[in-house]
């Protein structure tokens, strides 16, 4: 299950990736917004972040203008590793090396093409575990104030 979110600057990268979802048959739930009237943000990547770090689904895909609104708003959510991509090679690197389990796309920066290819990247790379466990662990640290 992908949890997908937008405000009206990321809507049409959204449905761009909600099309590919259907085409690949990967399920996912729709938090909005479902049109491009104007909407704030925050909700959005907050009702996105809680469903993914409550374990409703395995990973996140939110978009906004730049993508950085979604992203910070959704890091506030303990448990939550957003992470905005405007190439390949972020997209596939930060869940190899970070196991984000959100991805951030900004519609102002990147294509709908562009936001399907980053997709597939991030839904494909697996975690690499190893030495990059370490560093989600003190991450962790970080929101139990230990750190």
């Amino acid at each position: 299950m992908i949890a997908l979110g937008a405000d009206h600057g990321g809507y049409a990268l959204k449905e761009a990736v909600k099309k590919y979802l259907e085409e690949e048959k990967i399920e996912y739930r729709d938090f909005g917004t479902f049109d491009k009237n104007s909407v704030d943000y925050a909700p959005i990547a907050a009702r996105v972040a809680h469903f993914v770090a409550d374990g409703n689904a395995g990973l996140g895909i939110l978009c906004c203008g730049t993508g950085i609104g979604m992203s910070m708003a959704a890091n506030k959510v303990k448990g939550i590793r957003a992470a905005v991509c405007d190439n390949a090679y972020c997209a596939e690197i930060t869940r190899r090396h970070n196991n984000a389990n959100i991805l951030c796309l900004g519609g102002r920066v990147i294509s709908e093409k562009q936001a399907v290819e980053f997709t597939k990247l991030f839904l494909n790379a697996p975690f690499d575990g190893g030495r990059h466990q370490r560093r989600i662990d003190e991450i962790a640290s970080i929101e139990r104030g230990e750190l």
